[in-house]
Formats: structure tokens, sequence, C-alpha cells
């Protein structure tokens, strides 16, 4: 594991601190504190509110710590929450560089816990946020208590809808997602059951503003491991094969029933696997269930915490 160590604010790239300065639209919903750590020759962002047990919340793609904002507001009263921003994500550094697989975001992961010291570790993970925290946690399961889940996956699956799967066409895909900007703007209508604020539009899209600033946007969607021969298919068979040590432990599993993308049946294969879990169904939310239920998903997240704080 290379070199890991929290960053001073003089060793971060002006670029960088300017991008996290510059919260036009959405400074009222995203107003916490900016912080840093380097792994290797990469920086990435981080929140860190409030003390106690920790919540350490994980995105999917393409958005970023933002969209844990209404649980990061209210949680860190009770609890230390910690939300990272994958690398090319958020305020994140955006190397253009092949740094994007399964693995490398799971290592960076361990990085940060390893570089805040962190244990008893609440996982919150929605989207490409289950297999990189999953992947994680069957890692290092004693570092792990419990887990809330919403609308992701952290196995193998032959689903792939075709509005992403044609994302993924040779050229055609990569321009779209890239050069057009196609998935996140799609995400803001697409991911919802019910119409954005003009803040919450322009905190998810504030990240990626260019190509160059796409750049994870796009390896994620060519990072769907579809078959045995992909770059990061034996990566997700060892966080599934993984998941049966994390078997006894406590989790919450939050779904927005309408999502097209991460729909029930993922829902019903973590059930096959945690039959134990707690299940919070939400029939009129999509795949950003964190925006169409705030208020509910941060109740069930309060009262599965309230009932297993004696177990974490």
């Amino acid at each position: 594991m290379p070199p890991i160590k929290l960053t001073d604010i003089t060793d971060v790239p002006d670029d960088l601190l300017q991008r996290s300065r510059n919260r036009a639209g959405f400074a009222d919903e995203f107003p916490f504190t900016s912080r840093w750590v380097r792994t290797g020759e990469s920086i990435q962002h981080f929140v860190d509110e409030g003390s106690g047990p920790v919540l350490l919340m994980v995105h999917g793609n393409p958005t970023w710590s933002f969209a844990w904002r209404h649980l990061i507001r209210h949680l860190s009263m009770n609890y230390r929450v910690i939300a990272i921003d994958h690398l090319g994500c958020g305020f994140s550094e955006k190397p253009q560089a092949h740094v994007y697989r399964l693995e490398q975001h799971i290592e960076r992961l361990e990085h940060l816990i390893v570089a805040l010291k962190l244990s008893n570790i609440t996982l919150f993970a929605h989207d490409w946020g289950g297999a990189i925290g999953m992947g994680c946690a069957g890692k290092h399961p004693e570092l792990f208590s419990r887990f809330v889940l919403m609308n992701t996956a952290a196995f193998r699956s032959r689903r792939i809808p075709l509005r992403i799967a044609v994302c993924r066409i040779p050229l055609l895909g990569p321009f779209g997602v890239q050069r057009l900007n196609l998935f996140a703007l799609a995400a803001i209508q697409m991911a919802v059951t019910r119409p954005l604020t003009a803040a919450a539009k322009a905190g998810l899209l504030a990240p990626y503003d260019s190509v160059a600033n796409r750049i994870a946007v796009r390896e994620f969607v060519m990072d769907i491991p579809m078959n045995s021969t992909h770059r990061s298919y034996q990566t997700l068979v060892e966080v599934e094969e993984s998941l049966s040590k994390l078997a006894d432990r406590p989790m919450q599993l939050i779904w927005g029933m309408r999502d097209w993308c991460f729909c029930p049946e993922f829902l019903r294969e973590f059930q096959r696997r945690f039959p134990n879990a707690a299940v919070h169904p939400i029939p009129n939310a999509g795949h950003y269930v964190f925006e169409d239920a705030a208020d509910d998903v941060l109740k069930v997240s309060q009262r599965f915490l309230k009932m297993t704080d004696k177990h974490s």
C-alpha cells in the first residue's frame, strides 16, 4: 500500500481548492468543510462532520458526496459522518489516466480508512458504492459493524438496462457520456420520480462541467463487468465471495422501487444473501432514493442506527 497521509491545506493544488470553494447555486445545500487525503500521487476530497460512531458514506456514478448531504447534516449531530469523493468525482482530482477500475476504487477507500484510523464503521452505500464499500468491508470485516445499502449491488448480474448498455458502445458511448455529458444530464431526469430543485441539479452536475472532468463518469460505465474477460470481473467475484464474511452484521436495505437500473431484482438478491436484513421499500422512489425520499431515508436510517447502536 503506498504512503498515505492527510494533506495540509498548502499541499492541495489551487485548482482543487478553488473548485471546492465554488459552490454557486448549491452552497446552502452543501455547507461542509472540505478535507483531503493523499494516496500515492492522487488527492481525494472528503467531508468529516460531527463526532461519535463512524458512518462512512460511499457514493456511486455520476454522483459525489453531495448525494449524502441530507444525511450528513442530520446524522452528524450524533455520529461522525465521513463521505468520500471517489477519484475523478466531486472535488477530488480527476487524472486522465487508467486509474478507475473497481479494484483501484476499493484500494483508495482502504487508504482513507487507514489514514483516518477508522474502526467500528457503519457503511452507507449507493450504486457503485455498494461494490466498492462492500469490497472494502469484505477485505477488512473486523473494521465494519453494520450496513445501510440503497439501490446498489455487490455481486455479478447479467442485467444491464438498454440505456446504460448504449453508453458502452465503442466510440458512440464514450462520446455521448464524456463529450456531451449525456449520462449525468440524463440522470437528473431519469434517476428520480419527482423534479429536482435547482440547487440539487446544480450540485449534482457541478463537478462534471468539462470533458476532462467527466472521465470517471465514462470509466464507471465502462467498468461494469458483464463477462469473465472484463478487467473488473475477477474483482467483483472476490467482492461477491467476501459477502458471507459479513452475514452476521446488522443491515438495513432502503430501496427506491421505481429504479430502472438497480431494480427490485437486486433487492431480492441482497435479501437472499442477507435474510436477516431489515428492508424498507419505497414504492414511489427511483434510483436517486436520497432525492426522491430524503426524509424517509433519514428516518429509516435513524431508526436502524438507534436500534443497532448497542451492537456496533
